[in-house]
């Protein structure tokens, strides 16, 4: 009886379908060492850091908007085309909303010293292309600076930067002024409704006004001082958020990831950017040298 139960037991251990090998996951924070490491190899030594902010995102939408956003957005990517995606990151430049609740507002030398340690951090850890995507409007001044600054010093690695993405062909009608659909408007807070739709009281969006008070319209344009942001938009509100869809938000995910997705598989296949990087990072060690 025994022989037989045993015989039982290993005609049905035959049988039972083999066990599919864990897929990795994207999530940085996730993955153990040993996993961590066939990470990289799988992802080539590409990897995503999301950059967002905490702010004041108008009176209907969370302080961290930005940051769910931009994570939403390249976790989708992630899948799709493989790459490991940093944690949460969130220190950057939002000196303008330094007069609204919830701000973090870290100063300059901090920000920048932070990202060039964490992606020299990422770089020691084989993540030799790495893709900043940006889901700020505030950085867009220093993420492109951070990058250029690169070349101050020769890296293993490369940086490169990615803006928001959204629209595109076969866009759905706005119902706002899209010149001032600007920060928690109708453009963002669709984009949130699909993101994170349990974080979106579109009730609330009416209670302040996002409008354009164009108190600095006495100066030219192409003069800029650092104060513009707060004389047209003093309730960091821009636009209105209270005429948003999931329709818009859906094509401008969709359109969104699907541009990082496209910038993940350009990066891979990128190897002129380091070559280039190190060849001007020896020509800049004796300038006189370099053909004229």
């Amino acid at each position: 009886m025994l022989a037989i139960n045993a015989l039982c037991v290993s005609v049905l251990w035959s049988q039972a379908p083999a066990t599919k090998p864990a897929q990795l996951s994207v999530h940085w924070e996730e993955l153990t060492a040993a996993d961590f490491k066939d990470g990289i190899g799988k992802a080539q030594g590409t990897c995503l850091l999301p950059f967002g902010i905490m702010e004041k995102h108008g009176p209907h939408l969370p302080l961290g908007n930005d940051l769910l956003n931009v994570r939403y957005v390249a976790l989708n990517a992630a899948q799709q085309e493989y790459a490991i995606v940093f944690p949460e990151y969130y220190f950057g430049q939002i000196f303008e909303a330094k007069h609204e609740p919830g701000t973090v507002a870290y100063t300059r030398g901090l920000q920048l010293q932070l990202l060039q340690e964490t992606t020299d951090e990422m770089a020691r850890n084989g993540c030799k292309k790495i893709i900043i995507v940006n889901g700020h409007g505030g950085n867009n001044s220093l993420l492109p600076f951070f990058a250029q600054s690169q070349l101050e010093a020769p890296h293993d690695y490369v940086v490169y930067v990615l803006g928001i993405t959204r629209a595109g062909p076969g866009e759905p009608k706005h119902k706002s002024n899209p010149a001032t659909d600007m920060h928690a408007g109708e453009s963002e807070t669709s984009l949130s409704m699909i993101a994170r739709p349990d974080l979106v009281h579109l009730d609330r969006a009416a209670q302040e006004s996002g409008a354009d008070q164009g108190r600095l319209k006495g100066l030219p344009e192409g003069l800029y001082t650092g104060i513009w942001w707060y004389a047209r938009f003093p309730n960091h509100y821009a636009g209105e958020g209270a005429v948003a869809s999931r329709e818009l938000g859906d094509f401008e995910a969709k359109t969104w990831i699907n541009g990082v997705v496209q910038a993940i598989r350009a990066v891979k296949a990128d190897s002129e950017s380091l070559r280039l990087q190190n060849e001007f990072s020896e020509r800049s060690k004796d300038p006189l040298k370099t053909p004229q």
